[in-house]
């Protein structure tokens, strides 16, 4: 990776990532905490989501899922489309920790502003399935294995061909923060160093995404929220 409404790089994305869930941050409403079980719908406090169900979010609207090769520039590749889904596995009473299966992260209508690049053929999260864990406080992190880290590879056209560029976390994990109040999930600069590739790939690149609104697909696309 990198859905859901509550509380931040893979490329991947990341995007990780990335099947990301609902969750609710610290500073969302102390109160939501005190009902219910971490995930509900459609409303904080509401009707637990059930295990085995999807969760389901594509970029908020009007925004990209973009990774620059530092924190504040905005020099690389942004992608005006990407999507997760991830399946429910455990939901406990709050407060408490659920869990979920990131199973697919997708970007696309991807440009990219690096010197010697024309344009990207594409960005795919690699190794996935992804476990993803959500917190009562908001805290979403998406976490690899020694066997299948968390991995992305970018394919650019460039001036003198194909580029091919493979990224990894360096803590194999990326964490984002659900926000109740706009039913999304945010990634803010999330670091994927360079494991292969040329000069043209960034040594580190920073992902960063948010996704709104968070749905349970299972549940006719309902509001998902953290407790």
């Amino acid at each position: 990776m990198l859905r859901y409404g509550k509380i931040g790089g893979g490329l991947a994305a990341l995007a990780l990532l990335t099947g990301l869930v609902a969750a609710t941050p610290a500073s969302a409403d102390p109160s939501a905490a005190l009902a219910g079980n971490v995930l509900t719908y459609p409303t904080a406090g509401g009707t637990a989501v059930a295990v085995n169900d999807v969760i389901q979010a594509s970029l908020k609207t009007g925004t990209n899922a973009t990774f620059y090769n530092s924190t504040s520039g905005t020099t690389g590749i942004k992608c005006a489309a990407s999507s997760f889904s991830a399946k429910v596995l455990t939901n406990p009473t709050a407060p408490g920790t659920a869990t979920e299966s990131l199973t697919a992260q997708s970007f696309g209508t991807c440009t990219t502003n690096v010197f010697g690049t024309t344009g990207v053929q594409s960005i795919t999260l690699n190794n996935l399935p992804y476990a993803t864990s959500v917190t009562s406080a908001g805290v979403v992190t998406i976490s690899g294995t020694a066997a299948a880290p968390i991995q992305s590879t970018v394919v650019l056209n460039s001036l003198l061909g194909t580029v091919n560029c493979v990224y990894r976390s360096s803590t194999n994990s990326l964490t984002g923060a659900a926000v109740n109040a706009t039913n999304s999930i945010v990634f803010t600069n999330q670091p994927l160093t360079k494991f292969s590739g040329s000069a043209l790939c960034f040594n580190t690149a920073y992902f960063s995404a948010t996704y709104s609104p968070v749905r349970d697909s299972t549940k006719g696309n309902a509001a998902v929220y953290v407790n």
